[in-house]
């Protein structure tokens, strides 16, 4: 009976955990991620007065004391969210897993490697959580239609990509062979063409470097002529793309997959789109797992 006791005790101690920590339609759940967006505001803002050397020789220290606090703030949140999910490498190795990982771990490699600790301002991209937070749905839902534009043109931005490369290597190696014989060339070497090629096609123009010969001038022009014709080429792509994703969009939830934490699932989503578990919600809605089995991955009904 004891063990019956502490079992439920901690199955309620963790489906309450959960509500907070991945439910943000609930009161407290709005709270906890609110006031966790705050000290990942506070945490980046610390990161980058540090880097400011009159702020680091005068507030060094406190800058210093409040970094480990957030550092520990966080990597215990990032445990507790291990240890309410009943999948817990599932949300490990999610999006949000690896950077809420990687929210804390570079105040420890700082200990190790100078200059590590600036990776931290990579907790910036936990704010993309205050769209779920302030129940801004329909940004939520743009988001992912351009993530499904983006993965549905993958493809074709890959052979583009390709060509661009071909193209530029192209350019490149007859530039070299125009400039390369010219006194004071900084067309050296072929590679060195091909950096200058890509700098032209793509229209950026460093001036680093630039041809001498009426030939290799001609060749410039051109670079930049095509590369304007072209800029619209992977814009159309992804466009079209995202207007099919846009035509074939189905409205979705901010709930939380009680196995993985992953959210974004259909209103009448049985099982979650990333892990495959079945979303054990309680009736009349979404919600918390209505209690966890002890070194199962399923909940009691």
């Amino acid at each position: 009976m004891a063990g019956d006791s502490s079992l439920s005790g901690r199955n309620g101690i963790r489906g309450r955990l959960w509500t907070i920590i991945f439910e943000a339609e609930t009161k407290s759940g709005k709270a906890f991620d609110v006031l966790l967006l705050w000290a990942i505001g506070l945490s980046v803002v610390a990161v980058m007065l540090d880097s400011i050397d009159s702020f680091a020789m005068r507030w060094g220290g406190a800058l210093k004391v409040a970094e480990w606090g957030f550092t520990l703030l966080f990597m215990t949140e990032y445990f507790v969210r291990i240890w309410v999910v009943r999948r817990p490498a599932r949300y490990i190795f999610s999006f949000f897993g690896i950077i809420d990982f990687l929210s804390w771990i570079p105040t420890f490699l700082g200990m190790f490697f100078v200059g590590s600790q600036s990776l931290l301002v990579i907790r910036i991209l936990r704010l993309l959580r205050m769209f779920r937070v302030l129940k801004m749905v329909g940004h939520m839902r743009g988001a992912s239609i351009i993530m499904r534009g983006l993965l549905a043109s993958r493809a074709k931005i890959t052979v583009f990509f390709f060509a661009m490369v071909v193209l530029a290597t192209i350019m490149g190696t007859i530039a070299y062979l125009l400039e390369s014989g010219q006194p004071q060339s900084k067309f050296t070497n072929i590679p060195v063409s091909i950096y200058w090629a890509i700098v032209t096609v793509t229209t950026l123009g460093y001036g680093d470097l630039a041809p001498l010969t009426v030939e290799g001038k001609f060749l410039s022009a051109l670079c930049v002529l095509i590369g304007y014709s072209i800029m619209a080429v992977p814009t159309g792509i992804v466009i079209g793309e995202t207007v099919n994703a846009a035509m074939n969009r189905q409205d979705e939830t901010t709930d939380a997959c009680p196995s993985c934490g992953v959210h974004g699932h259909l209103l009448d989503a049985r099982y979650c789109r990333r892990c495959g578990q079945r979303l054990n919600f309680p009736e009349g809605g979404p919600g918390p797992p209505h209690s966890y089995k002890e070194g199962a991955g399923e909940t009691e009904p």
